[in-house]
């Protein structure tokens, strides 16, 4: 039986009760995903989408490298919170509060021409969660944009943060992104917490959506 979550709820008090540094999935230095954006060689304007980024360091590194058009989700408005000040409330960057799985605000957006997504899919554990996902997705990235996956591996673990999560391979993937995309690179990358020492089992995936179908 699926266990049905109260999404916002749930990552607001993680946000509340706990240093950003504590957090399980926090990274001093997110190299994995770094190497995969400047492998997409996209232009410094490229609007750039962050699914789920919460508090993420990533969001300071790609302004020192100078992307200048850096769109952050979350569901947690607590997370954006840490994150705008972490960074100073920069211009470049515009925030979403928005759920992932019955979006709203952000089936505004256009023409992203990359998704990065770190340790979020897994969480939605429902065929209607995952649906509503990945129609939001093909809706928004553009023809040849690029999509970044990093999720708990097939032999990962099995829950997050005391929720359950689905556990993925490349295979899984590109099954629900279909054809219209193809896999550029994928990898295993073992996570290990900057304090703590707890280790978690990855798979990171890069896919460019094909600008046609023939």
């Amino acid at each position: 039986m699926i266990q049905e979550y109260d999404y916002e709820n749930h990552w607001n008090k993680a946000y509340q009760n706990n240093m950003v540094e504590k957090l399980g999935w926090f990274e001093d230095d997110p190299i994995a995903s770094i190497d995969l954006i400047e492998k997409c060689n996209l232009s410094k304007d490229a609007l750039i989408f962050n699914a789920g980024a919460g508090a993420t360091t990533l969001i300071t590194l790609l302004l020192k490298k100078g992307y200048s058009n850096i769109l952050v989700n979350d569901i947690s408005s607590l997370a954006l919170d840490k994150l705008k000040s972490s960074i100073n409330n920069n211009s470049n960057v515009r925030f979403i509060v928005d759920d992932l799985t019955n979006p709203t605000t952000s089936l505004n957006i256009k023409n992203v021409d990359l998704w990065h997504d770190r340790a979020v899919l897994h969480f939605f554990t429902s065929k209607d969660q995952q649906l509503s996902y990945f129609n939001l997705l093909k809706k928004i990235v553009r023809k040849g944009g690029y999509v970044i996956f990093s999720e708990f591996g097939i032999d990962g673990a099995k829950k997050c943060c005391g929720l359950d999560i689905v556990n993925y391979s490349e295979k899984m993937l590109q099954n629900r992104l279909g054809e219209e995309f193809i896999l550029l690179e994928s990898f295993n990358h073992q996570y290990n917490h900057p304090s703590n020492g707890n280790t978690r089992k990855y798979i990171y995936t890069l896919f460019k959506r094909k600008t046609c179908l023939y």
